[in-house]
Parts: C-alpha cells; structure tokens; sequence
C-alpha cells in the first residue's frame, strides 16, 4: 500500500545497499538537503536520461548544499554497470524488498498496454537539512524534471 506523504512530513528512515558497495541512509544526509529520486529500471531510456540529468547537475546541486540519490528496485550489480556505462556521477541505491519504495509510495500498480503490474512508480522527493519533505513530484516527466528540482532547492 502506498504511503501518503505530504509536504512538511518527516521523512521516513531509510537504509539501502549502494551501488560500489556499502550502504546510504537518510541520517547521513542530516544537515544537507537530498533530491531523493525514485526510477523504474536501470539503463532504460526514461530512466537513463533522468540520472544523466541529475549527474550532470550534481556541481550545481552541491552548490545549493544538496545531495543526489537515486532508488530503484534493482540489484545493486544493475546499478553498478547502468552508473559504468553512462558515467554517473551520483550515488544509486537498491531497494530490492520495495521497503523504501512503499515507504515513499514509488511502489505501486502501474499499467502498461493494458496489462496491470506493480512496479517503481518514478517520482521525486526533496528533503530539507532537518529531514522533512519540502516538496513532492508525484508524476514526474523527465524532460526539465532536475531543473525544476534544483530551483526548488535553491528556494529552501
């Protein structure tokens, strides 16, 4: 079941396997704002063209004390060839259980051709330095996506 987070909520926790090894968590980001993203698949267009985005908007991200974690339901050995092979530069987390993504509610029913299955639903959360959420992307199109999340940044 999704979870219906609002803008002022506090985040939920999180601890999730990363790519390279080792493991991120939403306490290691405390005192920093994160653009937490939320994709479908690795090395699939949508997807590809969104972590390209927001890697190479990282300097700019950082700028406006903000760091960058992409999630989605792959393996961690999927996330290390798809950050390879596009050279990304930000930091991808696995959420193979789907705990964060139902946490987050980017697990849900999706439909594609008239066939209904679960999957990631790709959406966007910013999280302020004191761990709430400041603003939510629940649909988000991919096209001008980071640079709508990057303004919102600079305005906290």
């Amino acid at each position: 079941m999704a979870n219906n987070l609002e803008v002022g909520d506090k985040a939920p926790a999180f601890e999730l396997a990363i790519d390279g090894g080792g493991t991120v968590s939403l306490k290691d980001f405390r005192g920093q704002k994160l653009a937490l993203y939320f994709f479908p698949k690795a090395d699939t267009p949508g997807c590809t063209l969104e972590s390209a985005d927001f890697s190479k908007a990282k300097a700019r991200f950082a700028k406006t004390n903000t760091a960058i974690l992409g999630v989605s339901a792959d393996p961690v050995s999927t996330q290390d060839r798809f950050k390879k092979k596009h050279s990304l530069k930000i930091t991808l987390g696995s959420d193979e259980t789907h705990k964060t993504l139902r946490a987050y509610g980017a697990w849900g029913e999706k439909s594609m051709y008239g066939r209904k299955f679960m999957g990631v639903i790709r959406k966007t959360f910013l999280i302020d330095a004191q761990g709430k959420i400041a603003r939510i992307w629940p649909k988000v199109s991919v096209t001008d996506h980071v640079d709508e999340v990057l303004e919102a940044a600079k305005a906290l």
